[in-house]
């Protein structure tokens, strides 16, 4: 047995790190205008708690293109770095200095907003540079130091005659990455990571117009300022007492640029215990389109941008708000890229979701109209909720609502105390009837309140699926789609129907009917209904179409290809059919079975092409 130790060195780590820490390059912008911040957050650490010798000023992070020698320079003013300090942090891979300044200040800084924990980002730099330099000064009253790497384990260490404090950056970029000497590709880096941080970050400069004067000498001049890429303060880090609603509209659009909509509302997250966490997320107006939507939820950590893919700290139905979420406290990998989901990350779900809930709660009770009004806004977000979180769904009940054909809105008790004493069958149970298109079901709809029952309209593509959740966890209720079955059997009373038919005449009645109708696209029913109910009505059993809709919002294909199934329900007590039943020949008997067929697959959108074609022509034949 061979025993030793494994040799890790920095000639075996360095190419990794250079090329593989981070799986897309531009990260290294990102990176070294966090170190510049820390730089200049350290700094300002120092002056609050009086060791700064210097006045802290006006700091400002600087951004260069030099394309004739192809060049990046990121120059801070910040806490700068003594030759030593230059061995320790930089020379030594993955030793953080922001984390040795956090140790040493513990009790002072833990609110300081320093953002780099694993000193790895500094070498994100060589991925798009043949060499690197670090020219830097030092806040202390050191000479300065100018640093040279090419990319290999060897540097060089030498004086600089820089006067000023801080520190620059020079990257001098490869030919495979000359796109990062444009302008236009580093302002929109600069955009999409650092638009919200501490420090203002200048990128060249912008033509400004300006009026100087007054009354008859009031002129306008152009003049050139400095161009501040980033927002230094944005909305999530102040107090909600600070801000009012233009506020928080204003940082929607900073937020998204290309949406002209304004939120419907947004909630307000700030939190510092038992984690810390920031944001506002806003719910847009979305209808009932689940599609994945192009603007999301971005993740920030402390204002440094990492992702807009928030899967795990932001419970899934959440996803279809906007916004941000800022915490210190969020899991990352090594190269901050992504999230590490663990303990944590499960307990800021959990928040966010019960703040989400509270606000919704808040909201109706606030404003119960204005709520009601933004309901078809927001429902899809509520439903899903309902769907995917129990701990929504628990209390869903006071802030989600079921609308009704008349728009007329309830809560699930309302709705329940409401219809219980007309709407309960002869087996003790609550039937919820329910539409999903008002116009195409109207007859059926009619119908239903014409026997005094309450008929809600539910219509957003994921309504089957929520409707067996509720079935599954409401005591003694089910729900019906409005034109599922005749009205009298969809709610199933004690009193029996008396038929103007006897039960030979039902068959031969029957034996008619399937003479004409196809018996592979129809289900054929005899029924006794009240004479005022229409003649023929085609209805879709309520299992088969109810999992057919589910199988096309995203529901499992456990069931294969539904089939279409229809039931043509004939009344007996109706006139027509009466008719039809007496009538003395087959031609005029099945014409008349034809057009009343052709009128209720009308009802149902059932008539189409070549069919469709024939009635219309049959019907004006009729009234000739």
């Amino acid at each position: 047995m061979a025993k030793g130790k494994i040799n890790v060195a920095v000639e075996n780590i360095f190419p990794l790190i250079k090329k593989f820490l981070y799986s897309d390059h531009e990260i290294f912008l990102r990176e070294l205008i966090s170190n510049a911040t820390d730089a200049t957050l350290k700094l300002k650490h120092l002056s609050n708690i009086g060791e700064l010798k210097d006045d802290y000023g006006n700091p400002i992070i600087e951004v260069k293109i030099d394309k004739k020698n192809k060049s990046l320079h990121i120059i801070d003013q910040g806490i700068g770095m003594t030759g030593d300090e230059i061995k320790k942090y930089i020379n030594e891979v993955a030793f953080s200095g922001a984390e040795e300044f956090l140790e040493k200040y513990k009790d002072s800084a833990k609110d300081s907003g320093i953002i780099g924990h694993f000193g790895l980002g500094f070498y994100s730099a060589f991925m798009v540079s043949d060499s690197v330099e670090i020219i830097s000064k030092s806040h202390k009253k050191e000479s300065a130091v100018h640093w040279k790497c090419d990319g290999s384990p060897e540097y060089s260490l030498t004086k600089s005659n820089k006067t000023d404090r801080g520190t620059e950056i020079i990257l001098n970029i490869s030919k495979d990455s000359k796109s990062f000497l444009e302008e236009n590709t580093i302002r929109n880096l600069l955009k999409k990571y650092n638009r919200f941080m501490p420090i203002p970050i200048k990128f060249g400069q912008k033509e400004i117009t300006k009026k100087v004067g007054k009354g008859k000498n009031e002129k306008e001049i152009k003049e050139k300022v400095d161009d501040i890429i980033n927002i230094t303060e944005p909305a999530w880090t102040k107090k909600p007492k600070d801000l009012v609603d233009e506020d928080y509209n204003k940082f929607y659009k900073d937020l998204y640029p290309m949406n002209f909509e304004d939120p419907l509302f947004n909630i307000h997250l700030n939190v510092d215990y038992p984690f810390t966490l920031t944001g506002i997320l806003y719910f847009p107006r979305i209808k009932n389109d689940i599609n994945i939507q192009k603007d999301k939820i971005q993740l920030f950590q402390n204002q440094v941008f990492v992702t807009d893919n928030v899967e795990g700290i932001v419970p899934e139905f959440l996803t279809l708000l906007r916004g941000v979420i800022d915490s210190p406290d969020i899991p990352l990998n090594v190269s901050r890229s992504y999230l590490q989901v663990d303990s944590a990350v499960k307990k800021i779900s959990n928040y966010i979701t019960r703040k989400v809930g509270d606000k919704l709660n808040s909201l109706i009770k606030k404003d119960r109209k204005k709520y009601e009004e933004k309901w078809n806004d927001i429902k899809i977000i509520i439903e899903y909720g309902m769907l995917s979180e129990d701990k929504f769904f628990e209390k869903s009940d006071s802030f989600s609502l079921y609308p009704d054909t008349n728009n007329n809105f309830f809560t699930y008790d309302e709705l329940i105390n409401d219809i219980k004493k007309t709407q309960t069958n002869k087996e003790g149970k609550t039937i919820i009837l329910y539409a999903s298109n008002a116009d195409e079901q109207d007859s059926y709809i009619k119908a239903a309140e014409n026997k005094g029952y309450k008929v809600l309209l539910l219509d957003s593509p994921i309504v089957s699926h929520l409707i067996q959740k509720l079935e599954s966890k409401k005591e003694n209720i089910s729900f019906s789609r409005v034109d599922s079955d005749s009205i009298d059997n969809l709610i199933k009373k004690d009193d029996n129907t008396i038929s103007k038919l006897d039960d030979k005449e039902k068959e031969k009645l029957k034996a008619y009917l399937e003479d004409v109708i196809s018996k592979e696209k129809y289900t054929i029913q005899i029924e006794a209904l009240d004479s005022k109910e229409l003649p023929f009505i085609i209805t879709q059993p309520e299992f088969m179409r109810r999992m057919k809709d589910m199988q096309q919002s995203g529901g499992n294909n456990m069931f294969g290809s539904m089939p279409e199934i229809h039931n043509v329900i004939v009344n007996v007590n109706n006139d027509l059919v009466n008719t039809i039943f007496k009538a003395k020949s087959k031609t005029k008997r099945d014409k008349l079975i034809n057009q009343s067929l052709d009128l209720a697959r009308l009802s149902q959108n059932l008539l189409k092409g070549e069919e469709l074609t024939s009635f219309i022509k049959r019907s004006f034949d009729i009234i000739k």
